[in-house]
């Protein structure tokens, strides 16, 4: 009962933050407190009604009139005698509304339907399986807001050597945005980093390169992506890495410590004439290497509370000396205990590696 009542209170609180979007909160603050509830419920009303296809406000419109009127009642007298009649509507309104349901829930059902077949395809561009690594090991995972996301993960070697002694490129980035636009630019932004990527040019290049392709399809910078590119030695355990405008990446040492790989440039897509610093770190055996974006901080609970960074550092912090699988687990336990059943309302995607 308690699982079911959370989900209720937490799709209750998701459609009024679709609705509340339409909302003018900066006029609605100015009116006197009893007069908010009816402005709220009317701008509710009408942003529900303009979500709608002209033909179904239509029939909105003439079911709600049929309910007014029905129950009406009017008296007449005949060679002395009283009559009473009445109109009762509510079979007719409840049909109209329960057609309503049927068309739009037959259009959900279709869109979700499409939209897994994107996710299908989304799955494609992101590895299934962790690639093997010498001295190291490396695990992901990703929960998008909707069925499709604008987080993208990868960990692969782009070079035919691969695992006999190539360097590991290990990338995390968020596009700006959610649902398709963003998993759209998503899949763009893989095809072109792959493509750098596999002609072996310098990390300082491919990062200008990977600016310049985005600068060109963000919008004048409104659909630009945040990321961290790295290559991995596993022979030296060095990581070379450019941090464009995201999540600084968690390093937790051995001994407890925490170390943090903070920005060193803007995100991709925003200024032509960018310039990306490029940073490297070493890593030793029991170091554990975090990349996340920023739906895993601001997860939030039933409360409207953020998961927050001090509640993430104190989950890394006591990590235990387990693998990156075990330790990914580790770290999502921590975020789904504290949300539950809400819904997010942004990607959730971690990828460790941890040193053996």
């Amino acid at each position: 009962m308690d699982q079911l009542w959370s989900q209720f209170t937490a799709d209750a609180r998701a459609s009024y933050g679709f609705y509340g979007r339409d909302v003018d909160w900066e006029e609605i603050h100015k009116l006197p407190k009893w007069q908010r509830p009816f402005v709220i419920a009317k701008q509710i009303f009408v942003a529900m009604l303009m979500k709608l296809t002209p033909a179904r406000r239509v029939l909105v419109v003439i079911a709600l009139v049929l309910l007014a009127f029905s129950g009406f009642q009017f008296q007449f007298v005949q060679q002395g005698t009283t009559y009473t009649a009445g109109f009762r509507f509510e079979l007719f309104s409840a049909l109209i509304f329960l057609l309503l349901l049927s068309l739009e829930l037959a259009d959900k059902v279709t869109m979700k339907r499409d939209l897994e077949i994107a996710r299908e395809i989304q799955t494609w561009l992101v590895p299934s399986v962790a690639p093997a690594i010498p001295g190291a090991n490396v695990a992901f995972a990703t929960r998008p807001q909707n069925s499709v996301a604008g987080d993208y993960y990868d960990a692969f070697y782009p070079l035919a050597d691969g695992a006999q002694g190539g360097k590991l490129f290990l990338v995390i980035a968020d596009v700006a945005g959610k649902s398709v636009p963003a998993a759209l630019l998503m899949a763009t932004f893989q095809a072109s980093l792959y493509t750098i990527a596999r002609e072996g040019v310098p990390l300082n290049e491919l990062v200008l390169r990977l600016n310049n392709y985005s600068c060109a399809h963000s919008l004048d910078g409104r659909r630009f992506t945040t990321a961290v590119l790295g290559e991995f030695d596993p022979a030296t355990r060095r990581l070379t890495y450019v941090n464009a405008g995201h999540n600084a990446p968690v390093i937790r040492r051995k001994n407890g410590d925490i170390e943090r790989m903070e920005a060193s440039g803007l995100p991709l897509g925003v200024e032509k004439q960018a310039t990306y610093e490029v940073a490297s770190i070493e890593l030793a055996s029991g170091d554990a290497l975090i990349f996340f974006t920023d739906g895993v901080v601001d997860a939030s609970n039933e409360r409207g509370e953020e998961f927050g960074e001090e509640r993430w550092q104190a989950a890394i912090r006591n990590l235990p000396e387990w693998n990156a699988e075990e330790s990914l687990k580790f770290l999502m336990k921590h975020v789904d205990d504290f949300v539950k059943y809400t819904r997010q309302f942004d990607d959730i995607t971690c990828l460790v590696l941890r040193c053996v």
